[in-house]
């Protein structure tokens, strides 16, 4: 093979490593810039100046190996870098700079209400209060997630309420209508600890009735550790990890497992969502940079497609559907208040000390692992475990009816009822 051959070969390879090089550097460009800033534009300016200094030197090299005259190469790679930096930018704007759907924030139902902390959160509730002979201490429900949200009265709220208690269920921090935080490193464990202990305060109860669903049993484990001198019982539905460095990403259970094969396709094309990966990227460098680049309107509604992707996969096989409702997923809340919740250090020693009635119950079908469940009653002294037959992740949605009477006749100092596990 001739000399010449092997230039124009070279440069033709060059050319060719050129169409693949400019959009991997302009990539690498955009989110190494979000190591020092968070603004968007700057980002995507250092990205396509990045793109065209890799496309610009490699078609210079390439038109050199064909042969061409200095003037000829370079005005040649001006051309290919200007084509290759507009194709950039275009394929950007279409991707990952187009913004995806967002769903208009619904109007609060009748009966919620807001509490404006002295820790900065404006916190949604709904209350049902005491009727009879009302007791003085407050029962309040947490949600699970982080960052997913029920709506209105919980189950056995109003039953509770009937034998005398207040209940409340509110949108913890970042979810449902509560506040969105601006600095999305916010959202903390300790934040919402404090958030419920502002609760407690605004309340004027000296102890609650925790009850805790899936993350809200970890969250009332943390409340637990920070205060449990304010927590008169707790009850852990379902509950996500106890500590969560010992159980990190989903290795406490995984609730995708059971999605059907249209079920995982759809879920499959919500996560390839080109902005939606530029995101989870970013937040890994600069959580202020994903926050900046996709807000909280558009990944709190993605989020929420993806709830329903999900929303039958975590109850028994066979159960009948269950209901959606609108209450907003919190994006930032669940993936920020996550890793924070796996770098925490262990609270099982403090837990250990405590003498807390803790009920915990664990539907037979959980996608979480029955080690994961166990860890609470081989922790909190003198608790009880009960298995719920019939029922998955979500006990009060699948089996309302048990899960209310266990809620009563723990909270009654009843014996609790059988047939339930």
């Amino acid at each position: 093979m001739s000399r010449i051959l092997l230039h124009r070969v070279a440069g033709g390879v060059l050319l060719f490593l050129a169409l693949l090089l400019t959009p991997a550097v302009a990539v690498a460009g955009f989110l190494g810039a979000a190591f020092v800033t968070a603004s968007v534009p700057v980002l995507v300016i250092v990205g396509l100046v990045c793109g065209a200094v890799a496309g610009g030197l490699l078609g210079r090299a390439a038109f050199a190996l064909f042969g061409l005259d200095r003037r000829p190469a370079l005005r040649a790679s001006a051309f290919l870098t200007v084509g290759l930096t507009a194709a950039v930018a275009v394929l950007a704007a279409v991707t990952v700079l187009h913004p995806m759907p967002t769903t208009t924030a619904a109007s609060a139902p009748p009966g919620v209400r807001f509490w404006d902390l002295p820790t900065g959160s404006r916190i949604a509730y709904v209350h049902t209060p005491a009727t009879g002979r009302a007791r003085p201490t407050p029962v309040i429900f947490l949600h699970g997630g982080p960052g997913t949200p029920g709506e209105g009265v919980h189950t056995g709220g109003r039953e509770l309420a009937a034998d005398g208690f207040d209940v409340y269920s509110y949108d913890q921090l970042g979810a449902g209508r509560s506040t969105r935080l601006r600095d999305v490193t916010g959202y903390t464990v300790a934040r919402q600890v404090a958030d419920l202990e502002a609760i407690r305060r605004t309340l004027g109860a000296d102890r609650m009735i925790l009850v805790g669903q899936s993350w809200g049993g970890s969250l009332t484990a943390q409340y637990l550790a920070a205060h449990g001198e304010h927590v008169a019982k707790a009850v852990f539905t379902s509950p996500g990890a106890l500590w969560g460095r010992q159980y990190p990403g989903s290795k406490a259970g995984q609730p995708w497992n059971r999605l059907s094969p249209d079920q995982k396709a759809r879920l499959d094309r919500l996560n390839s969502a080109p902005r939606i990966i530029a995101a989870s990227l970013l937040l890994q460098i600069n959580p202020g940079a994903a926050h900046a680049l996709v807000g909280d309107r558009e990944v709190d509604h993605w989020m929420h497609e993806v709830a329903l992707r999900g929303k039958d996969s975590t109850s028994c096989e066979g159960a009948s559907p269950t209901t959606a409702h609108d209450n907003p997923q919190g994006f930032y809340s669940n993936q920020m208040t996550v890793r924070d919740f796996e770098q925490l250090p262990d609270p099982r020693p403090r837990l250990r000390t405590l003498h807390v009635p803790s009920l915990i119950m664990r539907g037979e079908c959980d996608f979480i692992k029955p080690a994961v469940t166990a860890e609470y009653q081989h922790t909190l002294a003198g608790s009880e475990l009960v298995t719920v037959q019939g029922a998955g992740h979500s006990i009060s949605g699948e089996q309302p009816g048990r899960y209310t009477a266990l809620l009563r006749a723990f909270l009654l100092d009843e014996p609790l009822p059988t047939g339930t596990g």
